[in-house]
């Protein structure tokens, strides 16, 4: 990502502070997953196996040098477009905090070239077709999330999916057992998050924290002051750029600190399973739908607006 954007927002943001001093040192030496298995692409089945104990599993290699570059203009191009309504880096996700999708006028950024080319990564294809054993699922969204030196607090844990709620609370939820006796973490994962890395996460610069084996709990997610310092320190990394972390989406997880002097951004695409599914808002116009390779076209079926529709793109700080 832009160093000269990493580097004044770090200015700004005081980085010689000495909590945050103490802060990386604390970092630097306890941060990360202990023995945290990264694969390489061709190891499908053990990707499989962790991510149905952990919730999440990390595969290396799965975008080459020049893939990685584009999206990494990518990120930045749509990173500035969100910064210039942002003067005061409140964020939309907690203070220096921004999601890709949350600050689109489509909730997605399938319309950007970056993330359409993201549909087409055969690591990608091999390993979701294998969790969901079966290559009929489609996506959701192209979305994922960024944040800048500067953001020092950790985001609360959290689930990305939840049971059923009346439609005037979220259109976002499809599972109810009006028995009572089932909820959405009895199922096979429903849905799952690929996020991609276009540069490496270590260790200060806000890597996602992961709690493994939580997709199933449940028990309360705990708050950030109940919150242990073992789970402040599950996060995945070091991860190289160019990898791909997939993610089951009710897995706990959250935020942490970047203390660096770079913007740390994750772009995603986020598949439904071939039996879920919930309601898909439009995020690319029927004329780009039909450059894309037959493959992403299966994808993204749903996503796509009607060819007499006018989409309208751009950035937003509140999505619609």
């Amino acid at each position: 990502m832009d160093k000269a954007i990493g580097q004044a927002e770090a200015n700004r943001a005081g980085s010689d502070d000495p909590e945050i001093a103490a802060l990386r040192a604390h970092l630097e030496a306890h941060n990360g997953i202990k023995g945290l298995e990264i694969l390489q692409p061709g190891d499908t089945g053990h990707a499989v196996d962790l991510f149905r104990r952990d919730g999440f599993v990390v595969i290396a290699n799965a975008l080459n040098d020049e893939q990685t570059e584009i999206l990494a203009t990518g990120c930045r191009e749509v990173t500035a477009e969100i910064l210039a309504l942002d003067q005061s880096r409140k964020g939309n996700r907690g203070s220096h905090r921004y999601s890709f999708g949350g600050c689109s006028l489509t909730r997605s950024q399938l319309h950007r070239p970056e993330w359409q080319m993201l549909l087409d990564i055969p690591v990608v294809t091999e390993a979701v077709t294998a969790i969901f054993e079966s290559s009929d699922y489609v996506l959701r969204a192209a979305s994922g999330d960024f944040c800048l030196p500067g953001a020092v607090e950790y985001q609360p844990l959290h689930s990305d999916v939840r049971d059923w709620q009346a439609p005037a609370t979220t259109p976002f939820s499809a599972f109810h057992d009006p028995r009572g006796q089932l909820t959405i973490r009895d199922l096979p994962c429903p849905y799952l998050c690929v996020n991609f890395l276009p540069q490496a996460v270590t260790r200060l610069n806000g890597p996602t924290r992961q709690i493994p084996g939580t997709q199933h709990s449940r028990v309360p997610i705990p708050s950030l002051a109940d919150e242990p310092e073992w789970m402040r320190l599950s996060t995945v990394c070091p991860a190289p750029a160019g990898a791909i972390m997939i993610r089951d989406v009710r897995a706990w997880h959250g935020g942490t600190p970047n203390i660096s002097d770079a913007v740390r951004a994750i772009p995603n695409l986020e598949f439904y399973a071939p039996w879920f599914r919930e309601p898909i808002v439009p995020g690319i116009t029927y004329r780009d739908f039909k450059k894309l390779s037959d493959h992403a076209q299966r994808l993204v079926r749903h996503c796509v607006a009607d060819s007499g529709e006018t989409l309208v793109t751009g950035a937003t700080l509140r999505a619609p």
